[in-house]
């Protein structure tokens, strides 16, 4: 059986694009991740992070250092009970540094390749699944997998490159917001009434 899943972007998605904290190992989650990740578990969504990590491709960062990162996350997430279903990346950069790594390729957003390699693998339904980035790249990579898509509008994206394989279905603050609007929206698909909400706080669907 198909699972449905979200797809998301990690860096100013889920936890904070500061160079700083990632130098130092720290994991800091963005505002209403926790809470928005919680509620998409809660929800039968696999949870499953897609990330360009070009820096590997120019040499700023390591696939070590990257693993280390990944597991500091799962260990953060599980303690909150949030489990990840799969953490899938990009490392090449078509000017990178590392001759091997240095292409055009299929898996760097905003090509789908990434939430293609993970629905094969993971057996997931992509068209009832979403992808939830802070940039347009994620969004069209989103839509070309055959995802619903969601925008956060937290000042990350500055180009705004706007075509229709770049229109998000929906735009939010953070996780949180995104979440309740994929709960309304899976609400609605099913035909059921408007629902309505429990404090933020208790992070309760009525």
């Amino acid at each position: 059986m198909s699972l449905k899943a979200v797809f998301l972007d990690k860096d100013g998605t889920i936890i904070e694009d500061d160079v700083f904290t990632r130098q130092a190992g720290e994991i800091r989650l963005m505002s209403g991740s926790e809470a928005g990740l919680h509620l998409l578990h809660r929800g039968g969504y696999a949870l499953i992070v897609v990330t360009n990590q070009g820096g590997i491709a120019q040499g700023r960062l390591t696939i070590e250092s990257l693993m280390h990162e990944e597991r500091g996350l799962q260990v953060t997430l599980s303690a909150q009970e949030i489990p990840l279903a799969g953490f899938y990346y990009c490392p090449h950069h078509p000017e990178g540094s590392v001759a091997s790594l240095r292409r055009h390729c299929m898996c760097r957003k905003p090509k789908p390749g990434l939430l293609m390699k993970a629905a094969d693998e993971l057996h997931i339904d992509l068209h009832r699944s979403w992808m939830i980035g802070d940039i347009l790249n994620d969004v069209e990579a989103g839509r070309g997998a055959g995802c619903k898509t969601i925008l956060l509008t937290n000042g990350h994206e500055t180009e705004w490159d706007m075509k229709p394989t770049r229109w998000p279905d929906f735009l939010a603050d953070n996780l949180l917001e995104a979440a309740h609007l994929i709960m309304i929206a899976d609400h609605f698909m099913a035909g059921g009434e408007h629902p309505s909400f429990g404090s933020h706080e208790e992070d309760t669907w009525i």
